[in-house]
């Protein structure tokens, strides 16, 4: 059951956002081989993300919008997590929703159950299709290709959910897309078991504000598989992995190196921190190489480096700091 406060804090904010015209096309889907659960989605409306995708790890995933009700996200959520099938949480909604009529909706559940709505009056073209495990939909747009093109492009792509989202996507722009242009777009990516931790997600990006947003989209995808194996890596090191870490470092910076579309200090970052590991592994030896690149890319790295023994993140070894601040 979902608390009366909770309850009557949505009603509110569906008074005030219910008729907020968020048109655009989406995908809400999950994938059979690791649970992974997402939403990704592009409109002709600033920051599309804020408003139209909702996912949860070990739950599902939710995308509301056409004249959007955003309560449609954490109430199917709440719904799914008390134990109702997305499509039972949808109706149930729906049912409640005098206005549903003028809403798209789809939601997702962790067993991969699955339903989407497109209201009666939504602006044409509008519609979508419901796959397994999948669903894509669109409204205001600029033909009535863009659903069925999503659908071929999701089903045909190889790769991990994101990449094959981000496919359903960019078939859609290709098709025609929103007719008004395009301005924002966003990706949501959660594990298919609980983390115990609502925010804790495999990709959580939005692009709020962009002339090409998918193009931006895909390269914020990129940089965020790289932080993601920086944060495995770091991991690694917590549970005395060295290997494992090294092997994580180095596939975040193949990610980040030589690539136009990557500012060259974040790959400065990571080769900073892959370094760090290195010294604290006491392979002080192996380290300088990416010390001396770090510098090279970013010198505010050397400044800081002399300060990171007192928060125990370096040796307290002057000789140590000093062969690493040499590095040129």
């Amino acid at each position: 059951m979902i608390p009366r406060m909770f309850l009557l804090l949505a009603l509110c904010a569906t008074a005030a956002a219910q008729l907020r015209p968020v048109h655009t096309f989406s995908i809400v889907a999950r994938d059979p081989a690791t649970g992974e659960m997402g939403v990704a989605v592009q409109s002709h409306w600033f920051s599309v993300g804020s408003i139209v995708s909702w996912a949860e790890p070990g739950v599902g995933a939710v995308a509301t919008q056409s004249f959007v009700d955003p309560s449609y996200g954490p109430l199917g959520l709440e719904l799914m997590r008390t134990g109702k099938s997305a499509p039972d949480a949808l109706r149930g909604l729906l049912a409640a929703d005098a206005n549903r009529d003028v809403r798209q909706v789809a939601m997702i559940d962790a067993q991969g159950r699955v339903d989407a709505w497109t209201g009666a009056k939504d602006i044409q073209a509008a519609g979508h299709i419901v796959g397994k495990e999948y669903s894509v939909q669109a409204n205001l747009m600029s033909n009535t290709n863009i659903w069925p093109a999503m659908s071929k492009a999701f089903e045909s792509t190889k790769g991990d959910l994101a990449e094959r989202m981000l496919a359903a996507l960019d078939a859609a722009q290709a098709a025609g897309g929103d007719i008004r242009g395009r301005q924002s777009a966003a990706l949501i990516v959660v594990a298919g078991k609980s983390t115990g931790k609502p925010w804790d997600r495999i990709f959580d990006l939005r692009v709020d504000d962009n002339a090409e947003p998918l193009k931006e989209l895909r390269r914020l995808v990129v940089l965020q598989r790289a932080y993601n194996h920086m944060n495995a890596g770091d991991l690694a090191t917590e549970h005395k992995d060295n290997e494992a870490a090294l092997r994580e470092y180095a596939a975040a910076e193949q990610l980040a190196a030589n690539n136009p579309d990557i500012h060259p200090t974040r790959y400065a970052e990571m080769l900073y921190w892959h370094a760090v590991a290195l010294v604290n592994m006491r392979r002080v030896d192996e380290s300088l190489p990416l010390f001396r690149k770090a510098f090279a890319l970013h010198p505010a790295w050397r400044e800081l480096t002399p300060r990171l023994p007192k928060a125990g993140l370096l040796p307290d070894d002057p000789k140590v700091i000093q062969r690493i601040v040499q590095q040129r």
